[in-house]
């Protein structure tokens, strides 16, 4: 992995401890319910994306386990469809896919 991409994946993780940090143990109701942490999280998915879109070819070709397309399209619909966005794929991403994320991540560093 080339000294790029592995930067650009420690900030990837760095995003997600925010993230995670950010929803701590809000539940599903609550979370629909605070605007302002529904944002946070939206720019948190953003951040994530668009990092993710600036990994190399290689590594992405290197490490095909991790669904580079998909953290790019969600970065995709959360900022240009945020008014039609469901707010419940939101906290399912940063609730459970960002656990998994990171530990992938972490594995390839």
């Amino acid at each position: 992995m080339q000294h790029r991409d592995e930067i650009i994946v420690k900030k990837v993780i760095s995003e997600i401890e925010i993230g995670l940090e950010i929803l701590g143990d809000t539940n599903l109701d609550s979370f629909l319910a605070d605007e302002k942490l529904k944002r946070a999280l939206g720019m948190t998915v953003i951040n994530i994306g668009e990092l993710v879109k600036n990994v190399t070819d290689e590594t992405r070709k290197e490490h095909s386990q991790i669904p580079w397309k998909a953290i790019a399209g969600m970065r995709d619909i959360t900022a240009h469809k945020y008014q039609t966005l469901r707010m419940e794929d939101v906290y399912t991403t940063v609730k459970e896919d960002f656990v998994v994320l990171r530990e992938q991540l972490k594995e390839i560093i």
